[in-house]
């Protein structure tokens, strides 16, 4: 009797777990505001989304020195916090659809372990799981106080580090070209998501690309077990 190996599902969270744009865009508005600098478009907005908030905030403004660049995280943080603080985190970032489901499903999988790297903070993400009550469904979670931005791959490796589990074994599920990049840098698989913020056409590293959410246990036991 052979025993199935361990295996790593990584999740990033906003723009693939959790629709949070109408927040990120709202206190993104309000840092801009507060500079005096012209807000960038939706688009560009929603194109950082998945870097630290500090990376993403110089590549949007890059013509304000770092100073303003340290003033406009701080406003940021202060308006995502009250928005967040205004409806909860529950109905300002909701799953998408059938997230929950898979995430109960890929959890009751014995060799299947569950993990999270987000350019989120820690407050953020606790405050998000503790929302959903979804902390217990992952063994590791990987946040941008910890690490540097997406898509350098020292979040996958910490994963890899706290489950003992190769990169041949793992997989990262995400929205953006950062994710994939990353997955890509830390030599493993990464499965794109269609929802998300990135258009389609930017994650053509992934391995395969997803439209629903029920569709990524078949596409993760293809991906691990592929028919000869």
């Amino acid at each position: 009797m052979t025993t199935a190996p361990l295996r790593l599902v990584v999740f990033d969270v906003d723009g693939t777990l959790v629709d949070s744009q109408a927040d990120i865009l709202a206190a993104m508005a309000y840092a801009f505001q507060c500079a005096g600098h012209p807000c960038p478009s939706r688009d560009q907005v929603l194109g950082i989304v998945g870097l630290s908030l500090d990376v993403a905030v110089a590549r949007l403004a890059p013509t304000l020195d770092p100073t303003h660049h340290a003033k406009m995280v701080n406003w940021y943080k202060d308006a995502y916090i009250d928005l967040r603080a205004k409806t909860g985190a529950a109905h300002s970032s909701p799953l998408y659809p059938g997230a929950l489901e898979v995430i109960k499903t890929l959890h009751d999988v014995p060799e299947v372990l569950l993990g999270i790297a987000t350019g989120k903070s820690r407050r953020g993400l606790d405050k998000l799981l503790e929302a959903h009550d979804l902390g217990r469904y992952f063994v590791t979670q990987q946040v941008s106080d910890h690490h540097p931005s997406k898509p350098h791959p020292a979040m996958l490796h910490a994963a890899q580090s706290e489950t003992g589990v190769n990169a041949a074994d793992a997989v990262m599920i995400g929205d953006t070209s950062f994710d994939m990049e990353m997955a890509r840098a830390a030599d493993m698989a990464g499965i794109g998501v269609g929802w998300g913020y990135h258009p389609r056409a930017a994650l053509h590293m992934a391995a395969q690309v997803i439209d629903d959410f029920s569709d990524l246990p078949n596409c993760l036991t293809n991906l691990w077990e592929p028919t000869s």
